[in-house]
């Protein structure tokens, strides 16, 4: 398929997503229209790129979630440009693309311009993650390490870092390092529950340091395998 073709499938996507609410804010509708989605799934699968369904990356038992669950997730973070945002699973690296339309846009300098780090576990994603955001041109504003994503990044660290945090993989509860990570006033979006069903949870924390939660919608994630996950 050619680059146009590709581009009128996204629009088409996009356009679907907003008629149906899920996508509201023009931050979250340009990173959809700006990110080309065919460039971050697995080889064989460019032609299904905008399907609105998980799609599989290789053998790794690890998928790129549906569109319209990557949108809920990012409208309900509520990002904003110089925002830090720490990412658990890269996956393919197509969800920290789009994070970084909205907290590093390109015409924003460069000391005014947010970062997104996304901790994967799997070496042979950490690749292809960091291969995909090179290819996309977003190597400055996403960095991509290998690691035990539910420990935080660094890991064990227990200073708050970060503005928002999103996980995407499915948790047995709220890991404590990534609770410790979360500024005041920050966000951490995380499905938490059993690995055939989980609710996504909306973690706030007060200006106080108070951490509290709400339900945003039933969904299926893969594990997070981790310490603090699911072993």
């Amino acid at each position: 398929m050619t680059e146009a073709g590709y581009a009128k499938k996204r629009r088409a996507m996009v356009n679907r997503l907003v008629r149906e609410g899920v996508i509201k804010s023009e931050a979250v509708k340009h990173a959809f229209l700006t990110v080309p989605r065919e460039l971050f799934v697995w080889e064989g699968g460019e032609t299904a790129a905008y399907a609105d369904s998980p799609q599989p990356l290789g053998m790794t038992d690890q998928t790129i979630s549906a569109p319209h669950m990557i949108a809920i997730m990012l409208e309900e973070l509520g990002l904003k440009v110089g925002m830090s945002v720490l990412e658990v699973g890269a996956g393919s690296g197509y969800t920290s693309a789009l994070i970084s339309e909205i907290v590093a846009p390109s015409e924003k300098e460069s000391e005014g311009r947010g970062h997104v780090t996304s901790v994967e576990l799997l070496d042979e994603l950490v690749q292809f993650a960091s291969g995909n955001l090179g290819r996309a041109g977003y190597p400055s504003v996403v960095t991509v390490v290998s690691g035990d994503g539910t420990l935080g990044y660094p890991e064990k660290n227990s200073e708050e870092i970060y503005d928002r945090i999103i996980v995407t993989a499915a948790a047995p509860h709220i890991p404590v390092y990534l609770q410790m990570q979360l500024k005041k006033g920050g966000v951490l979006l995380i499905p938490v529950g059993n690995p055939l069903e989980q609710l996504l949870l909306r973690v706030s924390k007060s200006e106080a340091g108070e951490v509290t939660s709400r339900s945003v919608i039933e969904c299926m994630f893969v594990p997070l395998i981790g310490e603090d996950g699911f072993h």
